[in-house]
């Protein structure tokens, strides 16, 4: 059984992994500011559901099969970091808050949880999790319950992201504005795939 030492410490690592700038992040802000937060509460679940069923799966056994197979692996990653790079030029063309509804749609539920398997951060966060704060005796049961704690977290803690964004309506009135928030967003979104970018012109 996951003892009670280990409960804070495991809460600290989620909340910051939770918080901390990441694609997931940045698109919820973005999304908070075109759409607004009830139209993102969709989103959100999909990341936090989504992030819990990947590290359960990883938990169980992914992980191995990547170790037999790490051409699934490099794949899963460099089809990710493509995949992120195509959301990023969707924000940067994101029209002002009026046209939201008009020029696209915010993530659903599928989309935002599907996403978790090709986002570099999600995985770290996992592993990080299960090689850190999962004891092997009893792994299932703590598995479980660290997936229960993680799950706690990080709604609050993404949903934080999307409140910052709807905040941003109220200032951001001009169109220009709005686009230039949307272009940062892009460009943070880009940068995360720094660790990505670095490993390729390093082989």
């Amino acid at each position: 059984m996951l003892s009670l030492p280990l409960l804070g410490p495991l809460a600290a690592f989620a909340l910051v992994a939770s918080i901390t700038p990441g694609p997931n992040n940045v698109m919820l802000a973005s999304s908070g500011l075109t759409f607004g937060f009830r139209r993102s509460i969709p989103h959100m679940l999909g990341v936090s559901l989504g992030f819990v069923l990947l590290m359960v799966v990883v938990g169980l056994g992914l992980g191995a099969l990547f170790t037999r197979a790490p051409w699934l692996y490099t794949a899963l990653k460099y089809g990710g970091a493509a995949y992120l790079l195509y959301l990023a030029w969707r924000i940067a063309r994101s029209g002002p808050m009026e046209d939201g509804a008009q020029r696209g749609k915010p993530f659903t539920f599928m989309q935002a949880a599907l996403f978790q398997w090709i986002n570099p951060k999600a995985w770290v966060m996992a592993i990080g999790v299960i090689a850190t704060y999962t004891p092997q005796q009893g792994f299932f049961t703590n598995l479980m319950i660290a997936a229960v704690v993680c799950g706690i977290v990080n709604l609050p803690s993404i949903g934080v992201w999307v409140v910052f964004g709807v905040a941003l309506r109220r200032l951001l009135h001009r169109p220009g504005a709005v686009r230039a928030f949307n272009w940062v967003m892009a460009l943070l979104l880009v940068a995360s795939l720094y660790p990505v970018a670095h490993e390729l012109l390093g082989a």
